[in-house]
């Protein structure tokens, strides 16, 4: 895809997100969740999909459930300059809210909101070691941050 097609597909993208989010924090809101717990949420789930699944590809929100370990375990410790233990545990939770919602929509298949939540349980600890290693002034050399 040449680049005037990929900011093309990320305009509607984006487009889409924009109603997706919208009806997200209309979902967050019928749970009864604070103002403070709908906005972080949303704004979590909106940096995932406007930032994160449009970086390298024009992705669609439903086709980036499976970007959570790439995003949570290496992307956002890079790429988020507030990214820190507590930012990724947040961000878990946002993107389980969000992808629940998608698959109460029926976006994506309970399967993939399955492993989504395994990923998340699964992968969380070595999330948060790599995000300790990452700011670990100790450490110069990025190999050993990620593990190579």
């Amino acid at each position: 895809m040449d680049y005037k097609q990929y900011e093309k597909e990320c305009r509607r993208i984006r487009k889409e997100n924009q109603d997706l989010l919208s009806g997200f924090e209309k979902w967050l809101t019928a749970k009864g969740l604070s103002s403070t717990t709908i906005e972080k949420h949303v704004s979590n789930a909106a940096f995932y999909v406007n930032e994160f699944l449009l970086y390298e590809d024009a992705v669609d929100a439903k086709d980036g459930v499976g970007g959570i370990d790439m995003f949570l375990g290496y992307w956002f410790i890079r790429k988020a300059m507030w990214a820190s233990e507590t930012a990724i545990k947040e961000n878990a939770a946002s993107l389980k809210k969000f992808y629940q919602f998608m698959c109460e929509l029926g976006e994506i298949s309970k399967e993939d909101f399955a492993a989504l939540k395994e990923s998340i349980k699964e992968d969380m600890p070595e999330w948060l070691a790599t995000m300790s290693r990452y700011d670990d002034p100790d450490i110069e050399d990025m190999e050993e941050v990620w593990g190579l």
